[in-house]
């Protein structure tokens, strides 16, 4: 069962927070009674990207994904806000108006970024920090050029969602080798228009959300994390072992955890695999 709950973000901006959840069996106990988890997605992602893991979660948690700004239902209105403090200030209005915190976040790329940042500015909403395929380091001005050549490089419209997977997955000339999974991915962030399958967010925002953070390192941040933090990452994506590693030492309570035949996108890539890579993590995080 999925239900969906609006959220007033920073200046006003309508979120949709989507929270996955059965009716309670035998004596687990009511959703508003269990520990709470907020998943943050990606940039260009959506809430639905967490449905797999949310499900799950849901057996023990009350679990909630977020459109954050621009993304998936939420608010794309040009004259808002798409910084750094926007975002994370989204996640704290999320916590606080569902009485989710303090909770688990978790958070993929852009959405780890919100999510240590939110740790470090508001320690007393989030219990424990899952961060998964995000760099520290500063990318550059070279990467946010190549991200602006990519979007130009879209064949947008596509004619079908058959196209759109068959581009994203094999046809894109940032795929090394077919992956399925990414093209569905993709597929999942493309609405039907009047001439074909357009993106659900706006290029322009996205590119303007990214420059906000890849000309700055964020290690400073990371330092001031003070939960339990585990640091995930898939051995073919974009966060070396060696960067991580380092951010798992910069965490006063980091923990390290790695997914085999994962790219960038880790939980969409090998579900299966990063349920079992951080599960004894929350486990320890409710015992804990």
């Amino acid at each position: 069962m999925v239900r969906r709950i609006d959220v007033t973000g920073a200046g006003g901006v309508r979120l949709a927070a989507w929270e996955y959840a059965d009716p309670p069996k035998g004596d687990q106990p009511k959703a508003s009674e269990a520990p709470g988890v907020l998943l943050l997605h990606g940039l260009m992602g959506r809430a639905s990207h967490w449905a797999s893991t949310a499900r799950w979660l849901s057996e023990r948690h009350r679990a909630i994904a977020l459109d954050q700004r621009g993304h998936g239902q939420s608010g794309k209105a040009p004259e808002a806000e798409y910084t750094r403090e926007a975002y994370v200030e989204d996640a704290e209005a999320a916590l606080d108006q569902l009485g989710l915190g303090p909770a688990v976040v978790v958070g993929h790329a852009m959405g780890a970024l919100t999510g240590w940042q939110l740790a470090a500015k508001r320690p007393d909403l989030v219990r424990a920090l899952i961060i998964c395929d995000m760099r520290a380091s500063a990318l550059g001005s070279a990467s946010q050029r190549e991200w602006e050549d990519w979007f130009k490089a879209w064949p947008v419209p596509f004619a079908t969602l058959a196209d759109v997977r068959k581009w994203f997955g094999e046809d894109d000339p940032w795929v090394e080798r077919p992956n399925p999974s990414r093209g569905e991915f993709y597929a999942e962030v493309m609405h039907e228009s009047p001439d074909g399958w357009r993106p659900v967010f706006e290029p322009e925002q996205m590119l303007k959300s990214r420059q906000t953070w890849v000309y700055d390192a964020h290690w400073e941040e990371l330092a001031q994390v003070r939960c339990p933090a585990l640091v995930v990452r898939g051995l073919d994506g974009e966060l070396g072992r060696a960067e991580s590693q380092e951010m798992v030492r910069v965490l006063p309570r980091g923990q390290y955890a790695e997914v085999a035949d994962a790219g960038h996108l880790v939980h969409y890539d090998q579900p299966e695999a990063w349920r079992a890579a951080i599960e004894p993590f929350l486990d320890g995080v409710l015992t804990g």
